[in-house]
This record gives C-alpha cells, sequence and structure tokens, in this order.
C-alpha cells in the first residue's frame, strides 16, 4: 500500500496526538479490565460479604458477629489483656467495637486506623409502639437517619432487637427474616383513589413521618369480652413468644429492616443488590483487611454508631471510647505518651462509600468529577455540602501518599465527589477523627440508589476496596 505524504503527514498527528494524551490525560479506567484475572476471588469476596449482610442487620447483631470473629483469630478483651498482649479488641455499650493490633514499636509512633459505621437506616418502633385502628393492630414507627419515605411503602419489614423486661432481663427479637416468619409492611394508597391532588404531590409530601405505621396483626383475639381485641392478639403472641408486656417496651431497642435478600444484579452477575450497603461494606471490609493484612505499624479498625443522624450520643464517633481505649492501652504497656499523640501521628481512613453515577440522574452529577460503579475503589478528598459544609478536606500531601499506596498495589481507584456543588451533600466520620490532627481521607466503593431499602454496588468495587484497605494498614 502506497501512503501519499499528506496522509502520512495526518497519521503522524494522530500517533501524535495520542502518545500526548497517553502522556498528559487522565482517563478512568474500568476495574474489571485492570483486575479480570482476580475475578474468581472478587467473586468470593462478594458471597462471603452477601453472608454477612442478609444475616447481620442491628448493631447489637453486627458487633456480636464483630465479637467472635476477633476470638476465632485470637484477639483478647481488653479486660483480660496483659502488657505482652498484642490482640486486643473492647466493645462499647453493645454498638462499638474497636479491635487493636499492636507490635513492638512504641504506639508514639502512630497507626493505622480504619473507621467505619454499623448503623444503616431502619424505622424504629416508638416508646409506646402499638395501637388499634380496626381493623389493624398498627406498629408506630419513627424512622431512622435520611431516608426517602415513600421507598419504604409495601416493603417487607423485619423486626430485629432487644427487650428488657422489669427484672432487667435481656430478650433478643428476631420476627420476619425467615421463610416460615411474619413480615410487616406500610401499606400505600392505591392509585385508583390518589385523584389528582395525589397525583400532583411532591416525593416527600407522598407520605408524612407520622403515618409511617405498619400492620402488625389483623385477627381478633377469641375473648369477646376484651375491648381492643387485635391489640390483645399481637401482645398474646409476642407475650407467648417473648415473655414480655405492653409495658416492657418502654425499655426496648427494637426496629423494622427491609426483610429483602441479597441478590446478584444484572445478567453477568456483576453487582450485588441489598439493604444497607451503606455502610455494612465497608465495615466488613475493614475487618476483613485488617485480619489479613501484615503491618510493622500498630492497626486499629473502629466500629462507630449513630453515623447516619449526625454522629450524636455515646456510641457515636463524637463519645470519648477511642481516645479512652487507647489510653487504657498505654497505661497497660507503660509507656510515655497520651491518647491524643498517638492518633495526631497516625494515618486514617473514614471507610464509608459515595454516590455512584447514574446515567438517569446525571444532571445531579459533575461529570469530570464523579465515581463510576465499576471503576475501583473511590476516594473522596472532600466531602460535606455547598461550600464543603462540616466535611473533611484532605491536605494534598496525604493524598500523594495514599495515591502512591494505590499504584504501587496496582489497585483500580477513582476519584470524585458526592453531586454537583449546590445539589445536596453528605458527611461521615472524618472530620470527628480530623480534630485529632490526623491525616484522614474518605475511601469507599460507589453505590446505587444510596439509603433506599435497596442499594447498588458493583462487585469489582467491592473488591477493589478490600484490596485498598488491605494496602493501607501493610504500607511501609
Amino acid at each position: 500500500m502506497i501512503l501519499l505524504a499528506k496522509d502520512k503527514k495526518v497519521n503522524e498527528q494522530k500517533d501524535e496526538r495520542s502518545k500526548l494524551e497517553k502522556e498528559l490525560f487522565y482517563e478512568k479506567k474500568s476495574a474489571w479490565d485492570a483486575l479480570r484475572e482476580e475475578k474468581k476471588m472478587a467473586d468470593k469476596l462478594g458471597n462471603d460479604y452477601r453472608e454477612f449482610i442478609d444475616n447481620y442487620k442491628s448493631e447489637r447483631e453486627i458487633i456480636d458477629y464483630a465479637q467472635k470473629i476477633a476470638k476465632k483469630n485470637g484477639f483478647v478483651d481488653i479486660k483480660d489483656a496483659n502488657p505482652s498482649t498484642k490482640k486486643i479488641y473492647a466493645i462499647n455499650h453493645s454498638k462499638n467495637i474497636l479491635l487493636i493490633e499492636l507490635t513492638n514499636s512504641p504506639l508514639e509512633e502512630g497507626m493505622r486506623i480504619i473507621g467505619s459505621h454499623i448503623d444503616s437506616l431502619r424505622l424504629d418502633l416508638k416508646m409506646s409502639p402499638v395501637y388499634e385502628a380496626n381493623p389493624f393492630l398498627m406498629i408506630n414507627l419513627h424512622y431512622y437517619g435520611g431516608i426517602k419515605k415513600y421507598h419504604w411503602l409495601n416493603t417487607p419489614l423485619a423486626m430485629h432487637g432487644v427487650i428488657f423486661n422489669k427484672k432487667g432481663e435481656k430478650i433478643n427479637v428476631t420476627i420476619g427474616e425467615k421463610e416460615d416468619e411474619p413480615v410487616f409492611v406500610i401499606s400505600d394508597l392505591l392509585p385508583h383513589l390518589e385523584g389528582a391532588e395525589g397525583r400532583e404531590k411532591l416525593a416527600k409530601d407522598i407520605i408524612k413521618g407520622e403515618d409511617m405505621d405498619a400492620i402488625g396483626a389483623t385477627i381478633p383475639i377469641e375473648d369477646k369480652k376484651i375491648k381492643e381485641r387485635i391489640k390483645a392478639t399481637f401482645l398474646k403472641t409476642m407475650n407467648d413468644e417473648y415473655n414480655i408486656t405492653e409495658h416492657d417496651f418502654t425499655s426496648a431497642e427494637l426496629s423494622l429492616y427491609p426483610a429483602i435478600k441479597s441478590r446478584e444484579v444484572g445478567i453477568d452477575y456483576g453487582m450485588i443488590g441489598a439493604p444497607a450497603h451503606d455502610d455494612r461494606i465497608c465495615s466488613y471490609l475493614g475487618l476483613e483487611a485488617m485480619l489479613k493484612s501484615e503491618s510493622k505499624k500498630a492497626k486499629l479498625l473502629l466500629w462507630t454508631d449513630k453515623e447516619e443522624i449526625g454522629s450524636v450520643g455515646n456510641t457515636s464517633m463524637e463519645s470519648m471510647f477511642l481516645e479512652n481505649i487507647i489510653e487504657k492501652i498505654i497505661t497497660l504497656r507503660k509507656e510515655k505518651t497520651t491518647a491524643k499523640e498517638v492518633l495526631q501521628n497516625s494515618k486514617a481512613l473514614s471507610a464509608d462509600v459515595t454516590s455512584g453515577f447514574d446515567p438517569k440522574f446525571a444532571d445531579k452529577m459533575d461529570p469530570t468529577n464523579m465515581n463510576k460503579p465499576g471503576f475501583g475503589v473511590a476516594v473522596e478528598k472532600y466531602t460535606g455540602a455547598g461550600g464543603k459544609s462540616y466535611g473533611s478536606d484532605a491536605n494534598a500531601e496525604y493524598i500523594s501518599w495514599i495515591r502512591e499506596m494505590l499504584e504501587e498495589a496496582k489497585i483500580p481507584w477513582q476519584h470524585g465527589e458526592l453531586g454537583k456543588v449546590d445539589q445536596g451533600g453528605g458527611g461521615t466520620i472524618a472530620y470527628i477523627l480530623a480534630k485529632y490532627n490526623m491525616d484522614i481521607v474518605d475511601m469507599g466503593p460507589p453505590v446505587l440508589a444510596m439509603h433506599s431499602p435497596f442499594e447498588l454496588v458493583s462487585k469489582i468495587d467491592l473488591y477493589a476496596t478490600f484490596k485498598a484497605y488491605k494496602a493501607f494498614y501493610e504500607k511501609k
């Protein structure tokens, strides 16, 4: 084939442009391509994770799981630790857990910390939670966290929690997870009766928070002398099963969670759909990374509560739990430092999910600063709302360190924001840990339909996130 001089010049220009683009332009690449040889390991991790999210929903259940895993892997309760104990765990009010693996190096040199939250969106039973509205016994609920309330209509719900009776005895409750158990439902209005007014309602007005009550029973008890016979059916059933009375609900923590099992999504099985990827996915992967990593630095894993309502309360990131436990370990080891000094010299990841790009809602995203499902773990330099309010903004030096870590380990990663600048926003526990003057940044997989009863995450992003957390613990 004879190439004319003009055509040759054009081809050379094309080659030159391609070379420049390759050298100078940033291009996000599919994590499926980068990790194709590790797909079986990604599938295995995805299956293990699904077993976890299908079986542990409340904070107490998740902490029980973590304690069991910790003990199995040689961690010792801080109450039983001695100066030479290297693996220690501590639990706070049954809703926080801290695992620390120590080395011979002094704690003053700092640690590698991964923190995540285990609370998730749900519907909490009120302290007086049941009333009869013939023909139903209704369960009176108060939603927890930032939900789209209409998502929870006609969704099967399972009850999880604990009740303390008048003797102070703890009773565990789980109803609705097994196929032969009943579920609870917040019923919706049929479209035939909506009328023009109903069809024109804003999404936030489809149902009010005070109207989010679930159907709990429908059959009247046989004793016709009882005035509220359907309520009696509910209370009698609970009494038969758990030996409680109505007054015991005042000293209970009961919630309704989606009674939905995880499923693989897409004909290629590429995604996992389930309730509460936010933030059980990062919690699970942090634990896996801690157990499967080797580090010359002390490493710490922290699971917190109450993030979805602003990190308030004695089981939240705002509590003194982390600082107090580190002080105890310092005293145990007879080191001359303080918890604040240890934390200041540490590096940390706020392990939390972020928004994933959805082409149906592209107008809500900044096209050059969005995280795509299937493109690897997401690093978020800052969170917050509007002008970065209530967000943590990592410095460039730390982002450089994180970038080097990820690229050394050949981990596909991306960076982005939660959405357009004034579109909305959100926060994590990063800004609270940052008060110790430690380096910290948010890192986790992008999620679709976040805060809905059925969130979606890419299986390869789950795997890339695990690799990133492991690399973080292991980086020298």
